[in-house]
Order: structure tokens, then C-alpha cells, then sequence
């Protein structure tokens, strides 16, 4: 009988009984405690060197830093005039003043709350459909030849192309704004699910079945969880094209929205609210992709140790 146990061990490669281990271990010598200074155990690799391993934060606050330095620098010593590059003090007053009075008859509560409604309605419709077409396309020949022409042929199209013709077909309004963004993100995950499938150890395969899984359990317990990691990379960059299509999207007969205030705001040369408006929809996608790699070390512990 296959259990979710046997899958476990199928995905990690390893069915051994953990009490080997602790058979081969010296016995401790009575009289002494636990090390207080005992060495942390080593990860593999750590004897050579794994390239890129190691934490970047300081890296990475050191580079925001500099940027932000670099900005104050260029502004307040008046290298780059206001109207191209607005000082850090100026978005930032300009940020206080949109959230309380208002840009365009909405606050930036409001104008930030339908982007993330719309953006991430489409997102969560994108997972819900384009993850098991992307599933089955790795698993059956028929759903890859189904699916794969039409996925193929629209991926390339940058959103602004098909645009006219979704509004010719559904009008101006919600519906189509939510369609053109969801079109967006609904290929790249697809294709990071079809791409996980198609990445699954036969090995693995063939174990689960010589435990006696059927074909359904094959898939669920041992397929899909190895192509987590690709679907986790495929969201990542499914949001990230979700976000870029929001300002197309938002472009047609709308009246909120944070690509509608930037759009806006160009057109007055209000380059402070430009910035101020990028800068929150960099910091919105920034968290979710920092969740999303919460979620997938949570899901995926074996991400990168077999």
C-alpha cells in the first residue's frame, strides 16, 4: 500500500530508518552534560564551497543605501532638475498628501486597493486553472497538444497587442481589465508547471509504483510536489508580468486605480507622483515575492538538498 510515508521517502530519495544513525553514534561517558560550544552541523557543501551560497541581506542593504544616497545626492545638490527627478523629500510629501487628500477624486488607499483587487483576482484565477493545465500537459500527451499551440502562439504577444481586440470583444469595463491581466500571467505559470512535471526524477517514478501507488497517486504525492519549486518560480514571475500588464490594463476608461495615477500624473509632468506611485507597487510585488519564497521554504524544504 503506497502512504503519503512512502512518498516521503520516494521524494527524498532515502527510505532508510533514522535509527541507523543513532546505532553507529558513541555512547556519551556519564558524568557530562550537552556541549555547551558544540559545533553546528555541516551543510553540504560547506566543505568546498557551494557557489552563491551564503545570505546577500547586507549586500543587498548596502546596494539600497547607495541608491537612496546617490538619489538625495543628485536632487538636493540640483545635478538632475525637479521635473526629471524629483527629490526624496518632495515624493515623500507628495506621498503624505495623496493619502490624505486625495489624486484624481481617490485617495491612495483606494487607488492601491482596486490595482491589488485586480491584480491579484487575476493572479489567484490564473493559479486556480493554469497549474493543472500545466500539470497536464507534463502528464498526457493530449493535453500537450491541446494546449500547447494556443499557450505558444499568445505568449510572445505583449499584453498592448491583444488589448483592442478584448475590448472590442467585452467592453471597457471590469472584466476586461481583470482577462487582460489574467491572460498575462496565465501562460508563464503554465509553462513553469509543465516544465516542473516534465523535471521529475523516472526513478522516483518507478518507485512509487514498484510500492504499489496507481497512476493518480503517481501524480499527486510524488509529480506535483516535484515540480513545486518550478510552479513556485513560475508565480514569482506570473505576478511580477501581472504587475507590468496593470498599467495596460488600467489604461483603458479608468478612474482609480496605481497605473491609472501614474498614467495620470504624466500626463500634468507630476513626476513625484510617478515615482511615488512606482515605488508603491515596487514595495507591494517586493512583499509578495518575499512570501512567496517564505511559502515555497515552508512547502519545499527539500528545495536544493537532493
Amino acid at each position: 500500500m503506497f502512504s503519503s510515508k512512502s512518498a516521503h521517502a520516494v521524494m527524498h530519495g532515502n527510505a532508510a530508518p533514522r535509527e541507523a544513525d543513532a546505532a553507529v553514534r558513541p555512547p556519551r561517558k556519564p558524568g557530562r552534560g550537552p556541549r555547551v560550544l558544540a559545533k553546528k552541523p555541516a551543510k553540504p557543501g560547506d566543505t568546498f564551497g557551494v557557489p552563491g551560497q551564503g545570505s546577500s541581506v547586507a549586500t543587498s542593504l548596502i546596494t539600497v543605501a547607495a541608491f537612496i544616497a546617490l538619489w538625495f545626492a543628485a536632487t538636493n545638490l540640483h545635478w538632475i532638475k525637479p521635473l526629471f527627478l524629483p527629490s526624496p523629500q518632495a515624493v515623500y510629501a507628495k506621498f503624505v498628501y495623496v493619502a490624505t487628500e486625495g489624486f484624481a477624486n481617490s485617495t491612495l488607499a483606494q487607488h492601491t486597493g482596486i490595482s491589488l483587487l485586480r491584480v491579484f483576482g487575476a493572479f489567484a484565477l490564473a493559479c486556480l486553472t493554469a497549474i493543472p493545465v500545466g500539470v497536464m500537459m507534463g502528464v498526457s500527451r493530449f493535453a500537450r497538444g491541446a494546449f500547447d499551440p494556443p499557450i505558444e502562439f499568445y505568449r510572445p504577444l505583449p499584453p498592448l497587442a491583444y488589448l483592442p481586440l478584448i475590448i472590442i470583444w467585452f467592453g471597457i469595463g471590469e472584466f476586461s481589465k481583470v482577462l487582460l491581466i489574467y491572460l498575462a500571467i496565465f501562460a508563464p505559470l503554465a509553462i513553469a508547471a509543465r516544465a516542473g512535471v516534465r523535471s521529475v526524477s523516472i526513478e522516483q517514478i518507478h518507485a512509487a509504483y514498484s510500492m504499489g501507488a496507481s497512476r493518480t497517486q503517481v501524480v499527486l504525492h510524488v509529480i506535483l510536489k516535484s515540480a513545486l519549486p518550478e510552479i513556485f518560480t513560475g508565480m514569482r514571475i506570473g505576478i511580477g508580468v501581472g504587475w507590468t500588464t496593470l498599467v495596460a490594463a488600467e489604461m483603458v476608461a479608468s478612474t482609480s486605480g496605481l497605473g491609472f495615477m501614474v498614467l495620470n500624473a504624466a500626463e500634468f509632468l507630476a513626476s513625484d507622483v510617478v515615482i511615488m506611485g512606482i515605488i508603491v507597487i515596487g514595495f507591494f510585488a517586493l512583499c509578495f515575492d518575499l512570501l512567496m519564497r517564505y511559502i515555497e521554504r515552508m512547502l519545499v524544504p527539500w528545495k536544493g538538498k537532493v
